[in-house]
């Protein structure tokens, strides 16, 4: 697995919120940031996992303040903001990262599920914001991260309602991109497009198909995308693509959007789902948080990829450029001294 990103003492935030902190990409997240030396804010709705976060931000020196409520209410988040900057101090960067998703054909969806995967995914991103945005703009400092996902750019079959929800955050933060801008704000707003990610997401998600729950591959472990938006935090960076996949899907998206209908609703059904059939009794997360502590990674390590090459370019494009262009250098001046050469012994 590839060494987390770290930056200088002086670059890295000291206090971070983080949203969905309990499991999964919010987990991984909440531990690199105290890994580096930050005081950590952990939102999400399940007490078992959010106090499992709490020691494990602990133990690695940072402090930890646990606030267990729904992103979904905006009141509870704008608290949330408050008692963080009360306890841990001002509040450097805000990662939105809490989400819900329903694995369903739209047909069966009902307008109740797709009202409360917005409400999580989308408007909990919106709360999250606005409250940063009240503290930050007012210090004029301070970043704010989105976790996106290639799903932003291109719905797949069986999450309209995730996809949906994605594809409004993106919007939303190009929205308020360009206010900062206008403002000539010293404020940041990022956002971090993810690849699949083996998270426990699939085993409480709810679903109405067949088979087990599971991302498409290729499948990257949570410590890779908590190293993404440890990276777009501290980094002057529109948007960080993770993965080829992410890459792959943007670009091709763009190309032949109709060809990836096509190809897309031929394959999105048996991709997302195991041959194992869903365990009887199976509870989801939709409505209530599943109790206990479910950890950052979920059941596909066997396959999960832990160091994307393609993110470590992105993160290092600047100094790979310089490479290029040195290698470059050097090899038309030696192109030239041989021409030269040749020319004396003609």
């Amino acid at each position: 697995m590839s060494a987390p990103f770290r930056r200088s003492p002086e670059d890295w935030p000291r206090v971070v919120v983080v949203t969905g902190a309990s499991a999964g990409v919010g987990r991984a997240t909440a531990r690199a940031f105290a890994a580096g030396g930050s005081d950590v804010a952990l939102l999400a709705r399940g007490r078992d996992g959010l106090e499992a976060a709490r020691a494990e931000v602990e133990a690695a020196g940072g402090h930890a303040l646990v606030c267990a409520l729904d992103v979904a209410d905006a009141a509870a988040v704008e608290g949330a903001a408050a008692e963080t900057e009360r306890v841990l101090g001002p509040i450097d960067c805000w990662v939105n990262n809490a989400m819900l998703s329903v694995f369903s054909p739209a047909h069966e969806m009902a307008p109740e599920e797709y009202r409360r995967v917005t409400e999580v995914t989308y408007l909990g991103c919106v709360n999250g914001t606005l409250a940063a945005l009240r503290r930050m703009r007012e210090r004029d400092k301070g970043v704010i991260v989105q976790v996106g996902s290639a799903l932003a750019y291109r719905g797949i079959p069986l999450q309209s309602a995730y996809c949906g929800a994605k594809h409004a955050i993106q919007g939303f933060t190009e929205s308020v991109r360009c206010e900062l801008f206008h403002d000539k704000s010293g404020v940041r707003i990022r956002m971090v497009q993810l690849p699949a990610v083996n998270t426990p997401q699939f085993e409480w998600v709810k679903t109405r198909l067949p088979g087990r729950p599971r991302p498409v591959a290729p499948i990257f472990q949570p410590e890779v995308a908590a190293n993404a938006i440890t990276f777009a935090a501290t980094h002057d960076r529109r948007e960080v693509l993770t993965g080829r996949s992410t890459v792959l899907a943007v670009e091709v998206n763009k190309l032949v959007p109709g060809l990836l209908d096509r190809y897309l609703g031929k394959t999105g059904y048996k991709s997302q789902q195991d041959s194992e059939p869903v365990p009887p009794g199976r509870k989801d997360n939709l409505w209530e948080p599943v109790a206990g502590d479910h950890g950052a990674h979920g059941r596909f390590d066997e396959e999960a990829q832990g160091w994307s090459p393609q993110l470590w370019a992105n993160m290092h494009r600047r100094a790979l450029a310089l490479g290029a262009g040195t290698a470059a250098l050097a090899g038309g001046v030696a192109w030239k001294l041989a021409s030269r050469g040749d020319g004396h012994h003609s």
